[in-house]
């Protein structure tokens, strides 16, 4: 699989189908024969897993201790909703309602490609988030998050 990278402003149809950027779907060869896995996100957002990087995070999934209240409490709210997609033979996937309603999505939305996954966005509640970020500074998120790791960009 190639990596996932970009943005894509889409809508949904009247029945709640999401057309998949053919630059995305050239990205995911095997989407039609394995499907995806669609999950709540962070920040209001919603995450597309193509079914082997799903599979990876299940394995991740299963080892969390479901012995302990927060893990019992992540797991629930990592897999409320969870649903497999599959490509009908538009092109168009069916995005769960309930999915959309915790997202706040009602048709114009954003797909972000984030290397081995897409997060999905409702369009201005994405837009808002880069405005409230403005107020951190690019440079210095960057060193909190990469700055522990040695040299440039291949961490020499």
């Amino acid at each position: 699989m190639s990596k996932l990278f970009g943005e894509f402003d889409c809508k949904l149809d009247a029945k709640g189908r999401l057309m998949v950027p053919a630059m995305l779907k050239k990205k995911l060869p095997d989407v039609e024969r394995e499907g995806l896995m669609i999950c709540r996100g962070f920040e209001n957002s919603l995450i597309i897993y193509p079914m082997k990087v799903w599979e990876k995070m299940e394995q991740r999934l299963e080892e969390v201790n479901y012995f302990q209240k927060d893990g019992r409490g992540f797991l629930r709210s990592m897999l409320r909703g969870l649903t497999e997609l599959s490509l009908d033979a538009a092109g168009r996937v069916l995005l769960p309602k309930t999915l959309l309603d915790h997202a706040g999505i009602t048709s114009e939305l954003v797909l972000v490609g984030q290397l081995d996954k897409i997060e999905v966005w409702d369009k201005a509640t994405y837009e808002a988030s880069f405005a409230e970020e403005q107020d951190e500074d690019f440079a210095e998120k960057a060193e909190r998050v990469l700055g522990k790791q040695k040299g440039g960009v291949d961490g020499e």
